[in-house]
């Protein structure tokens, strides 16, 4: 058998490691996961009573067209139903986007050094060529992107807010850059932190100006829906279309679907999933700060922060119960926001090791 060269040389992503899992490795009784960005409140009580409810259907497969979440999410971002495609998660819209665009190993997709590993995963897996802009302060320096734009660029991503930095860009930044992408290469508003802003910007409205912008994002973060997987992006309604073609049958599934239609009508919940990140942010920031701690400031549920040493930080930190996340700038480990407990029992811990 001959496996796709694409494949020989691709590492399968890695997600944080399981709390049971460390539990089992260290006999640890007590473990916090401030890993993966997840939501440390948990899902609502109106989700998880709108899940209860939907049991009863468990036996039949779910509605393949999302009619009734499309529905929701139309009014709630004011846009038309024909431009919404939901994914098994935000992660699974980045791959089907880059399927629809992308198609021989000339073909090329401009992102971010430092930005999600997602992106350049689907490039790889698909066999075209990855051009990395080098990061500006840690997130993206559009100057240079714009700067590597060729006859074979296909496909842009940029993330904003950016994993695994936090770092944003501004919407007069995002905006004048799009004005300058020529119009036939498709670009990638990759939001999935989009909850946790201050200011929350005007991307929707940009839908109607830029026929190549598609934007992404996720209920897996602010809406404490990651175990469900479901995400959804906003597009011209042929691009939609064609996501559509390429999306597996029935792709997200019925209780998600049935979750993130009472998700989004939770307001008080979302509400306080935001407060309670902005205080846990300022938690962090001060420990931090107290500890001679360097860090990227963050507009999103973690913060990435260098130690002398990232890796022996990060294992001395399981010992003590603490998961967070290696990530690829060197030195640094990304941390996410928990309960006021939880970051509490990360400070203990990191006063313990340093």
């Amino acid at each position: 058998m001959k496996v796709c060269e694409s494949i020989l040389g691709l590492n399968p992503y890695q997600g944080g490691k399981p709390i049971e899992e460390l539990k089992r490795e260290l006999g640890l009784e007590y473990v916090i996961k401030l890993a993966s960005n997840e939501n440390p409140l948990g899902a609502s009580s109106n989700v998880k009573q709108a899940i209860s409810s939907a049991l009863k259907e468990i036996h039949r497969y779910p509605d393949g067209n999302g009619y009734d979440l499309k529905i929701a999410l139309s009014k709630h971002l004011g846009v038309d139903i024909a431009t919404i495609s939901l994914g098994n998660g935000s992660n699974e819209l980045l791959e089907l986007i880059a399927r629809v665009f992308v198609c021989k190993s000339t073909d090329e997709v401009i992102f971010s050094q430092y930005a999600f590993v997602v992106y350049p995963l689907v490039t790889q897996a698909l066999g075209a060529t990855a051009k990395i802009a080098p990061a500006q302060e840690f997130g993206h320096n559009l100057d240079a992107m714009l700067e590597m734009i060729g006859d074979e660029t296909k496909l842009i991503f940029i993330a904003n807010p950016n994993n695994p930095t936090g770092t944003l860009l501004t919407d007069n930044e995002i905006y004048n850059f799009l004005s300058k992408v020529p119009t036939r290469i498709p670009i990638v508003l990759d939001q999935a932190y989009y909850e946790y802003l201050d200011t929350r910007g005007q991307a929707m409205d940009w839908l109607n100006v830029f026929d190549n912008l598609i934007i992404t994002r996720t209920f897996s973060k602010a809406y404490g829906l990651a175990g469900l997987r479901v995400g959804y992006s906003v597009s011209r309604p042929d691009i939609a279309d064609y996501i559509n073609r390429v999306r597996a049958p029935f792709n997200v599934n019925h209780n998600a679907q049935i979750a993130a239609i009472a998700a989004l009508n939770d307001v008080d919940y979302l509400q306080e999933s935001v407060r309670s990140n902005t205080q846990g942010i300022k938690q962090l920031e001060e420990c931090f700060k107290s500890l001679n701690l360097s860090y990227i400031k963050s507009s999103a549920n973690f913060i990435a922060v260098e130690f002398d040493n990232a890796l022996e930080t990060y294992e001395k930190l399981l010992k003590e119960g603490v998961i967070v996340r290696p990530i690829e700038i060197p030195n640094f480990l990304r941390i996410s926001v928990g309960t006021a407990e939880e970051n509490i029992y990360l400070i203990q811990a990191l006063k313990k090791i340093l």
